[in-house]
């Protein structure tokens, strides 16, 4: 049954009802039924329907067009994901065996030997003694030892002599004593007597002395090394001597 509002007819209750039903499926397309005119309420009844009808069946292209492009934007991420997480693994894996290669080669280096604690200084060497004296020549203490002992002090200071030249003059002057003295000669009579083994005055004795003998006229090295000091600067040697010089 119509009803009748301002000259416009509204749709019958079987209307609404299937209008109701279309909205629930295809949402916005209730909107269609707007109210119209009352001489055209039976085309719109009938024209109406077929409108919404293929308005509705045109939203389930367009929904089913949308549902299957959501589909594949959904299969498309989850592609996406899935070649990421693949590849993510694979990094992975690489990363994993590139540490193992790493930690075999760190293993395979030679261990570097312990660092030596450092070397103790060396304990101070005890200062060097003083160069002991040379040890002293022995010479036996008679004619022959005297005679050598002086040899030695006249090679060491430049002064020629021999060991026959020396022994000959020593026994015509004092037969080898060496406290000998002359209190008869012209050297007593001035009061200059000759003395000990070779017979030299005292003047004559402390004007030739040789260093590093004994002062002492007595003394035969000091006696033969002075005698023989005066006799090369006066005859050129003691072996040039033959008589009382």
């Amino acid at each position: 049954m119509r009803s009748t509002v301002s000259g416009y007819s509204a749709l019958s209750k079987a209307h609404k009802f299937s209008a109701a039903g279309l909205v629930t499926v295809a949402g916005a397309a209730a909107l269609t039924f707007a109210l119209v005119p009352q001489a055209q309420a039976a085309d719109v009844q009938s024209a109406g329907v077929k409108t919404v009808s293929l308005s509705a069946q045109e939203f389930g292209v367009t929904q089913d067009g949308e549902l299957a492009k959501a589909a594949d934007d959904a299969a498309g991420q989850a592609q996406v994901k899935a070649k990421a997480a693949v590849k993510a693994e694979v990094k992975a894996k690489a990363d994993a065996a590139d540490r193992e290669r790493a930690s075999r080669s760190e293993a395979r280096k030679p261990m570097k030997p312990a660092a030596k604690p450092a070397a103790k200084p060396a304990p101070a060497k005890p200062a060097a003694k003083a160069a002991a004296a040379p040890v002293k020549k022995a010479y036996a203490d008679n004619l022959d030892g005297w005679i050598s002992e002086s040899l030695d002090i006249l090679r060491a200071k430049g002064i020629p002599a021999s060991y026959d030249g020396i022994k000959r003059n020593i026994m015509r002057e004092s037969t080898g004593n060496p406290q000998a003295i002359n209190d008869w000669d012209v050297n007593a009579v001035n009061g200059v007597p000759s003395k000990g083994l070779l017979q030299i005055i005292d003047p004559t004795f402390k004007a030739y002395h040789v260093e590093g003998t004994s002062w002492n006229i007595y003394d035969p090295v000091a006696n033969i090394t002075a005698s023989c000091n005066y006799a090369a600067d006066k005859y050129g040697s003691m072996d040039n001597v033959n008589s009382a010089y």
